[in-house]
């Protein structure tokens, strides 16, 4: 493994724009954090009113990542992760979980809102064994991803790909599928893809549209048969491509147990 880095001190790309909706701010607010502004809210509000699931899908989504990370950690002994779309630092953070069951565990977070920049500080904490570091950089571009996350990462060494209710901002689903595969090509044998990603529904399509009057990035919902093809070649890990409460349900569920709008799943590159 590389020695541990130092904590690195990354430069804003992108301005902050406090009238736009984000939606790493907005989701914030469905879990009940405090980073966000008031665009974000009255978006938020909006759809939260015509799609009402959505405050329980946001807790259901971050007790999958829970779950996940537990799995891929305590059973499937992966100590390097990067966690796609980080959002804003809340609870249960992907080095928390990780680090809580093995301490050594290598964290790198990629987010492009510059509200996540400043909260970089709170993401990096880390164990002194192990490594945390913030990357600020667009799905859209997986090689600018990959190549920062070399400088923390060994790519000889198998690593989980987290891309968790962040897919779905990529409205084109043969770029979205060429991003994921270009992620999971660098990745060597017995690496991981966890995703969640929102599937259509009358309500979660109707909070899509609204969404996308004013918000940003574009949220587009896809079906399973969808989200499933985005794990082609990897060998899917039981339950399968699953509305996410069902994903391997246990006694991290942040109070949401029935289906949501939204499948999840867990892969293994051969």
């Amino acid at each position: 493994m590389k020695d541990k880095p130092a904590v690195p001190e990354p430069q804003p790309h992108w301005a902050l724009d406090t009238g736009v909706p984000h939606t790493a701010r907005v989701w914030n607010y469905f879990l009940g954090g405090k980073d966000n502004f008031a665009s974000d809210r009255q978006v938020g509000e909006r759809i939260a009113k015509v799609n009402p699931p959505v405050l329980e899908l946001a807790r259901a989504s971050r007790a999958f990542l829970v779950r996940a990370v537990r799995h891929l950690t305590a059973e499937a002994g992966i100590r390097q992760f990067i966690d796609i779309g980080t959002g804003l630092p809340t609870f249960n953070n992907t080095h928390e979980v990780a680090q809580g069951i093995a301490p050594e565990s290598r964290i790198v977070y990629v987010d492009n809102d510059p509200l996540v920049l400043v909260h970089a500080e709170a993401l990096l904490t880390s164990t002194e064994a192990g490594v945390t570091h913030y990357v600020e950089a667009d799905l859209h571009d997986p090689d600018t991803i990959l190549r920062e996350a070399e400088k923390v990462l060994d790519f000889d060494r198998p690593i989980a790909i987290m891309l968790i209710a962040i897919l779905h901002h990529i409205d084109d689903t043969d770029e979205a599928r060429k991003i994921v595969r270009r992620l999971v090509d660098a990745v060597p044998s017995g690496s991981h893809l966890a995703l969640a990603h929102a599937v259509h529904s009358e309500t979660m399509d109707e909070g899509a549209r609204q969404w996308n009057k004013v918000g940003r990035p574009p949220l587009t919902p896809r079906s399973p048969e969808e989200i499933e093809s985005f794990l082609d070649g990897l060998d899917v890990l039981e339950p399968g491509v699953v509305t996410t409460t069902r994903w391997r349900p246990g006694e991290v569920n942040l109070g949401v147990t029935h289906d949501v709008d939204q499948f999840a799943a867990v892969g293994r590159k051969p």
